[in-house]
């Protein structure tokens, strides 16, 4: 079954964001990421940031790339959500992490912190909802 078909066939919470919402913020979110995270991995590459603090943004992406083939792919709606889950804490980590050395790197992490805790709300109640 074609996922737009699967996808609209699940029971959702009425206050669910539209596919062109959510295309919209990740527009938005995605050079904050790119910028913000690249700041880090580049730090953490010539030496100037320590692996604990460039951890959170690791496991961060890896987890961020993975929620929609877990999503969409698998149509795994329990890894789905652990994945969010994971996801939302990382973002937590990572401002708590880089917080001391670079404020602005944790600022810029408040508009995906935000959507991020929209969007697993949203994936907890789709879980409950089709379980």
């Amino acid at each position: 079954m074609e996922f737009r078909t699967w996808y609209g066939q699940l029971r959702k919470p009425t206050w669910t964001p539209s596919p062109q919402a959510i295309g919209v913020i990740w527009t938005i979110l995605h050079p904050i990421i790119v910028v913000s995270f690249g700041f880090v991995f580049y730090k953490w590459y010539r030496g100037s940031m320590s692996w604990v603090v460039t951890l959170p943004f690791i496991i961060n992406l890896i987890a961020n790339i993975l929620f929609m083939p877990i999503f969409a792919g698998l149509r795994n709606q329990f890894l789905a959500t652990l994945d969010i889950v994971i996801v939302l804490g990382t973002i937590i980590w990572m401002i708590m992490a880089i917080w001391p050395q670079h404020r602005w790197v944790a600022f810029a992490q408040v508009p995906y912190l935000v959507w991020v805790s929209i969007a697993t709300v949203a994936q907890i109640d789709l879980l409950l909802l089709n379980h």
